[in-house]
């Protein structure tokens, strides 16, 4: 079954189209037929329609409801197929778990790809692993090192929680339509255990969020709301250095000495209204 379906870009649609590209993706995820199989956006069905041969019990979450119907349809004879209807910023992916580790697959609508991606890794501990096209740039993001212009919130956060490998690069011909930047499939594989533990993580997420966000500025100065609670730490970690130089080892550092300090002084009110 085929579909002419019009890009919309109110979703951010860009069909993957390329064969080539399209094998070595599925080649990259391995799906498994006991696999706990969930795509996210699978569109025109490009990936889902390779994937489902090795993987029939798989789900998937779908905001277009054209679509819905189109792949309602064409997958009507596997029984154990799964189309669940709504917006992935807006689904609790929790559900999908059910006793059995979660293997999540998409070609992310590159507007909401970083939300999408914060709002995954709440649930990081049930998954096993992702992979997902996205815009090449946040996949560089993703991986960047300390010192690297593109180092940021992004790189912190989610190395701090999962093991980043870049893949495959897919130019803009591989899509309909045709998308002006470049692509990339990057595999994400939360840790088991973390190389460096925050003690608090809300914490560890609202001082990385304070650091970059004037990211020309010294840590000294991003860091204000917390300077009664920095202590030795400012002769320590050389708080006069900018958060792009930061490894994430040094942030999860931090944010123990800061949460110790207030555990120290009683006064847990800063952990709510930053």
């Amino acid at each position: 079954m085929a579909i002419e379906h019009q890009a919309r870009k109110r979703f951010g649609q860009n069909f993957l189209v390329d064969q080539q590209i399209i094998a070595q993706i599925i080649a990259a995820i391995g799906p498994k037929a006991d696999d706990n199989l969930i795509e996210i956006g699978p569109g025109t069905a490009a990936l889902t329609e390779h994937l489902i041969q090795h993987c029939p019990s798989m789900q998937v979450v779908e905001l277009d409801r054209d679509l819905v119907a189109f792949l309602t349809e064409k997958f009507s004879a596997y029984t154990g197929f799964r189309l669940h209807s709504g917006d992935a910023l807006k689904t609790d992916f929790a559900q999908f778990h059910q006793g059995r580790q979660m293997r999540l697959v998409g070609n992310l609508p590159y507007n909401i790809s970083t939300p999408l991606l914060f709002h995954l890794l709440k649930n990081r501990e049930l998954i096993k692993d992702m992979h997902f096209m996205l815009q090449r740039e946040v996949v560089d993001r993703l991986g960047a090192v300390p010192g690297n212009k593109t180092y940021g919130r992004l790189s912190v956060m989610v190395q701090y929680h999962c093991r980043v490998m870049p893949l495959i690069p897919v130019p803009p011909s591989a899509f309909r339509p045709a998308p002006k930047v470049q692509s990339a499939i990057v595999r994400l594989k939360p840790h088991r255990e973390k190389p460096h533990t925050a003690e608090n993580e809300a914490l560890l997420s609202q001082l990385v969020s304070h650091s970059f966000q004037q990211r020309r500025k010294t840590l000294r100065n991003c860091l204000r709301p917390y300077a009664e609670h920095l202590g030795q730490a400012d002769v320590e970690m050389d708080l006069s250095r900018r958060a792009e130089q930061l490894k994430v080892a040094e942030f999860v550092a931090l944010s123990n000495y800061i949460h110790q300090s207030i555990s120290q002084s009683g006064n847990n009110s800063i952990l709510s209204s930053q």
